[in-house]
């Protein structure tokens, strides 16, 4: 998949652009919007142009203009990579769907490759897989014969999962993600894939994990029912959700993830032979500045 272009491709669109995101980050959202519409008069076929577009007239208030720029993005890129039709259902202008669109999720994790790891643990104070690993380790004491991190991103889990792992392999939507874990060298094998449609025809593994991961995915029957029907009968099934406020279901959030509620996540892990053996709720990373908290699960058949 090729990724959008950031820049217009006409030199004062672009400088319109550039002057839009001063105002901008100036908190000057109303003439921000303006600029920019104005870059969008010079390059109408700018799909980020449109997005961003609706991006500022959301922050000045106007949420009709900023749908009908979503829905211009949408126009012209129907694949939705910069995630337009989640925003139109966060101003309630579209149904919220049960899933992203798989072309945001890898335009997305294409784009966060370069400084991921950086970003993520350093800044952000991200401690899924070492809570996971501590998990796991409480559990059982074993080696695992084969375990598939599902989402594996540029390796953080893989690292943790390795010395406990005889093989592992792991698998992302994005194809900048996983060159960055090649270079790593924690995988026997690394694979793209898109787990919404994710299947898997190798021997059974007695360990499958998916770090910060579900938050990009939405309904978790497919995906659930998808680790009960290829896991070992003695095998493991820990993951890490987002944790929804409310008392049921799940919900896309205004950071375009989706949140799960431990009574949902109980009810689809018990609907396809699950049991769980733990969860502990635990801060798993900061989001301007603010905790979030999240559900980390370990299941077994």
């Amino acid at each position: 998949m090729k990724p959008l272009p950031a820049s217009s491709g006409d030199l004062l669109a672009d400088r319109r652009a550039d002057y839009a995101e001063a105002l901008f980050a100036s908190h000057d959202y109303v003439d921000a919007a303006a600029l920019m519409l104005g870059a969008l008069e010079l390059a109408p076929g700018w799909t980020l142009g449109w997005f961003r577009l609706g991006e500022m007239q959301e922050a000045a208030g106007d949420l009709e203009a900023a749908a009908h720029a979503w829905m211009m993005a949408l126009k012209l890129d129907p694949a939705d990579r910069p995630g337009s039709a989640l925003k139109l259902a966060l101003i309630g202008k579209a149904p919220v769907a049960a899933a992203p669109p798989s072309a945001f999720v890898e335009a997305l994790f294409d784009h966060y490759a370069p400084n991921f790891d950086t970003s993520l643990v350093e800044k952000l104070d991200y401690r899924v897989p070492e809570y996971l690993d501590e998990a796991i380790r409480a559990q059982d004491s074993r080696r695992f014969r084969l375990a598939l991190d599902l989402g594996c991103g540029t390796g953080l889990m893989g690292e943790r999962l390795r010395p406990i792992a005889d093989r592992l392999e792991g698998f992302d939507i994005s194809a900048a993600m996983l060159r960055k874990a090649e270079r790593k060298g924690v995988y026997d094998r690394l694979g793209k894939a898109d787990l919404q449609q994710f299947s898997y025809d190798g021997p059974a593994p007695d360990l499958v994990t998916a770090a910060d991961v579900f938050m990009y995915v939405g309904a978790l029957e497919k995906v659930v029912a998808t680790v009960a029907g290829l896991l070992a009968a003695d095998g493991l099934f820990a993951f890490s959700v987002e944790k929804l406020s409310g008392p049921d279901g799940f919900a896309l959030q205004p950071s375009r993830r989706y949140a799960h509620s431990e009574t949902y996540v109980r009810a689809v892990l018990s609907a396809n032979g699950f049991s769980v053996l733990s969860l502990a709720e635990r801060t798993i990373r900061q989001d301007r500045r603010e905790p979030v908290a999240g559900l980390i699960v370990v299941a077994g058949r």
